[in-house]
């Protein structure tokens, strides 16, 4: 299994409350991060401002992201990019020890939380903290749902499928019945006797 690329490892980190580091981190191998509408593609460039601090129950990880999104406008399905700049905070708690010092199975620390379900606690793996669900949280969670490429996008026309904006403003497709579209026919070769 590939290592992700958003394992971060702490190890010049001191376990002392109040150390904090800084790091400026580039990620160019990841998989698409959002949804079918707008995501960030593969492998796109992601800037990550990271600030990790030493706190008494772990490492709390504050940072920015930035990167580029391609969309496509749900109007006029236009493409278009989105420019992602968001910030994320979370904290990776130190993997729990039991009284013996030795670190139990990640099942039996799970039970011993008294935490509600719906919280999800982090953990660091020895030194390293895992930042794809922060980043990718902070991502999905702010991205457009109905992205457009601007606010007044008059979208399609739904006969031509030509974009409203560029057709003229009294652009109309006649609209016929199916049903009596046999006898239109007949009364237009009516009318073409009628002038013979």
């Amino acid at each position: 299994m590939a290592r992700s690329p958003f394992l971060f490892n702490t190890h010049d980190l001191p376990r002392r409350a109040g150390e904090m580091r800084e790091y400026s981190l580039n990620i160019t191998e990841h998989e698409p991060l959002g949804y079918d509408l707008v995501s960030i593609r593969k492998n796109e460039p992601i800037s990550i401002t990271l600030r990790i601090e030493s706190v008494s129950e772990g490492v709390l990880a504050s940072g920015e992201v930035e990167s580029l999104a391609e969309a496509e406008c749900g109007r006029c399905l236009e493409a278009i990019e989105y420019e992602i700049d968001e910030r994320f905070t979370e904290l990776f708690l130190y993997e729990p020890e039991n009284k013996r010092g030795k670190k139990p199975d990640k099942k039996s620390a799970k039970n011993e939380d008294d935490l509600d379900d719906e919280v999800e606690v982090r953990y660091m793996d020895g030194n390293e903290i895992d930042l794809d669900g922060p980043i990718r949280d902070v991502i999905i969670l702010n991205l457009p749902q109905n992205p457009l490429c601007k606010p007044d996008c008059k979208g399609l026309c739904p006969d031509c499928g030509e974009k409203l904006e560029n057709l003229p403003p009294d652009h109309a497709h006649e609209k016929v019945d199916a049903r009596w579209a046999a006898l239109g026919d007949l009364a237009k070769k009516l009318d073409q006797n009628k002038r013979d």
